[in-house]
């Protein structure tokens, strides 16, 4: 069984077509399957949303809580909540696209050993088209911080696609604490000490988004983050 977690803010401008997308895709490539829709406090109809495709679906699936925590603490809480023997979560505007979620649920079947797949940019040729140069180099700073300074060895710790086994994420998501959108270097940190085998699948956006990070004031509380994700993650007992 694959379950697929999407955390939803404030969509109701996308939700809908989303949600179409997403059932449409999953109906034609996986037999058992379930989507979360995780609303992360939303305020606007994005919930109303969900509600009106899950009373028709018992597939598709409202996790929903009044406060906003972020992206972060909406995976996490999807991570618990699902059944499935493969999770995978990614965005809303379905960056990547769907193809990739079919694409990584076949290298767990043909890579028994793989215990979590992360998308990468930075493996594709084309992983960065489209990017302004801007965030061109915001993503190529990102990442060097949180390889050098963070200790992240995976080439595209960021990236909005990823997958687990179901003992895997538990266990890591059991364990994770932040809310924000730095919460995938946690995780994979976690992942890391745990030495569980992660894949690394090339990919690339397709649909693009004006991202709802301040590079200014975001990074600087990502470098705190990551000096108390790190003392936190070294004094766990695993």
């Amino acid at each position: 069984m694959l379950s697929l977690i999407i955390p939803v803010y404030n969509e109701e401008k996308i939700i809908r077509d989303t949600i179409k997308s997403v059932k449409t895709y999953m109906q034609n490539n996986f037999d058992d399957y379930e989507v979360l829709f995780v609303n992360d406090g939303s305020k606007d109809k994005t919930l109303q949303i969900i509600r009106e495709f899950e009373l028709s679906d018992a597939r598709i699936k409202a996790v929903t809580y009044e406060q906003n925590k972020g992206k972060g603490g909406a995976v996490r809480t999807g991570v618990l909540e699902a059944n499935g023997d493969i999770i995978f979560y990614t965005d809303c505007d379905l960056a990547y696209g769907l193809d990739v979620i079919k694409q990584g649920y076949d290298v767990f079947e043909e890579n028994k050993d793989a215990d979590i797949i992360i998308g990468s940019r930075r493996k594709h040729k084309d992983g960065y088209a489209g990017y302004t140069l801007f965030r061109k180099i915001m993503s190529s700073v990102s990442y060097q911080i949180l390889k050098i300074y963070g200790g992240v060895k995976s080439s595209d710790s960021q990236s909005g696609i990823k997958g687990f086994r179901k003992d895997e994420a538990k266990k890591i998501f059991g364990l994770c604490e932040v809310n924000g959108w730095i919460f995938d270097f946690e995780a994979l940190l976690i992942a890391q000490k745990l030495k569980y085998k992660i894949f690394e699948m090339p990919v690339k956006i397709i649909n693009h988004r004006e991202s709802k990070i301040n590079p200014i004031k975001d990074s600087i509380k990502a470098l705190r983050d990551i000096r108390k994700i790190k003392k936190r993650v070294k004094k766990l007992k695993l």
